[in-house]
């Protein structure tokens, strides 16, 4: 198998057991000049801090510790880290610009000042991805921000901050940060800070660990953080207040787990009581009007994939069914489960059996893809793996077993209907 296939799978989506991390409050390690430090006991991220002064040249990716006071080493103490939090992923990694940070006895000359802190991080890697814009970004951020910088302003400084990522996420972004953010890759002026901090925390696959931060912030927290961003005191849909309304999350193209009768599982749930918005994203589309959608919805069912990345508009007691294709209940968990649980939202699985794959036509019905995929897949995930249960497969329901699903989904969804009135 080619090697630039494997590189399309992230190494901790392969091997599960790199994800299961205990995570510690994060040490501190000083080095020799007090002044900076850095944190790389962790699996998947390395982070450190200018903690004084500092001053950036954009063109050389270097932070310069301004006229450091104590125990300044003849010989200028440099720290390098790549702040995206794919540590373990050498492939990943080595996309990643290396950012540097300099003690030493010369730093250029101020040109712009700012009095807000830096805070450093790459919007490369899986960037282009919605699932990983947020696992990957968003979410590390969201921590790093109220970990890092409880209750200050900071400026964003990002490498591959391109055109159409920028303009996607400008409602995010200004949620963050009310300052221009700083381009790394094309910005040629020099600025000053009064501290600056590289890299992002993780605390796993779309999950914000409450005991970890400061301020106890939660995946609730992050929820209402998007608000703050995307609802700019909308109203909710006007909806007929006898009907809740379910977004269908499809897929299309030759990407797998398409849901092949599409249009019958639409029909039965509107069969059930449902008013149905079938919901196919595209990279294009802008995130305000996902987010009014989803957000104005009381349900919401789909298949495993990026674009139940959508479910964090959800608004908590909100009902989502995730369709579990065969060997998929691993990255289902992780990858949806946890975050929706966490947000309080009225979480449901329909996990399909054998007959609803698309594998038992090409693979036959006794044969260990399909019969036990959990002994076939191993306790790693292979390249293989991945391509048989996530591209391969396409999915078509079985009504009868799927409308006792909608049937239970239309009770909860109602409910949380007629509470919230809309």
């Amino acid at each position: 198998m080619a090697a630039g296939r494997k590189r399309l799978v992230p190494k901790s989506i392969r091997n599960a057991r790199i994800l299961r991390i205990v995570h510690t409050p994060p040490p501190r390690q000083s080095t020799r000049a007090e002044e900076i430090s850095c944190d790389r006991a962790h699996h998947t991220y390395d982070i450190c801090s200018i903690n004084g002064p500092t001053v950036l040249d954009p063109t050389a990716s270097t932070f310069f510790l301004m006229d450091p006071t104590r125990s300044t080493p003849q010989k200028p103490l440099v720290e390098k880290v790549r702040p995206y939090a794919r540590k373990l992923e050498n492939f990943t990694m080595s996309r990643i610009k290396e950012v540097t940070l300099v003690a030493g006895p010369r730093s250029p000359k101020c040109e712009i000042q700012h009095k807000a802190p830096a805070l450093v991080f790459s919007a490369g890697g899986y960037t282009g991805n919605f699932f990983h814009e947020f696992n990957d970004g968003f979410i590390p951020l969201y921590i790093t921000v109220y970990t890092v910088f409880p209750d200050q302003e900071v400026v964003l400084v990002i490498s591959k901050a391109r055109d159409w990522w920028i303009s996607k996420y400008t409602e995010l972004l200004r949620t963050f940060s009310k300052h221009p953010i700083i381009n790394l890759d094309n910005d040629t002026a020099t600025h000053c800070f009064p501290s600056a901090s590289v890299g992002m925390i993780s605390h796993g696959f779309m999950t914000i660990n409450p005991s970890l931060i400061p301020s106890s912030k939660n995946f609730t927290h992050f929820r209402a953080f998007l608000g703050k961003a995307y609802s700019q005191n909308r109203n909710l849909q006007n909806l007929p207040k006898s009907r809740p309304l379910l977004v269908l999350a499809g897929r299309s193209g030759g990407v797998g787990r398409l849901l092949l009768n599409q249009n019958e599982a639409k029909l039965e749930a509107e069969m059930v009581g449902f008013d149905v918005t079938v919901f196919e994203p595209t990279p294009g589309t802008p995130l305000k009007e996902a987010y009014a959608l989803i957000n104005s919805s009381h349900a919401m069912v789909g298949i495993h994939g990026a674009a139940l990345t959508h479910s964090v508009f959800l608004r908590p007691g909100a009902v989502f069914v995730q369709v579990v294709p065969l060997g998929a209940e691993w990255v289902a968990e992780v990858c949806f489960e946890r975050s929706a649980r966490a947000m309080g939202i009225e979480y449901m699985e329909y996990r399909i059996k054998a007959e609803e794959s698309s594998l038992m036509d090409k693979y036959g019905k006794d044969e260990m893809i399909v019969k036990d995929p959990a002994a076939f897949r191993g306790k790693k995930w292979s390249q293989e793996a991945m391509t048989i249960y996530l591209k391969e497969q396409n999915v078509k329901l079985d009504m009868v077993r799927f409308r006792e699903y909608l049937k239970v989904a239309y009770k909860k969804a109602k409910k949380f209907m007629d509470k919230e009135g809309q």
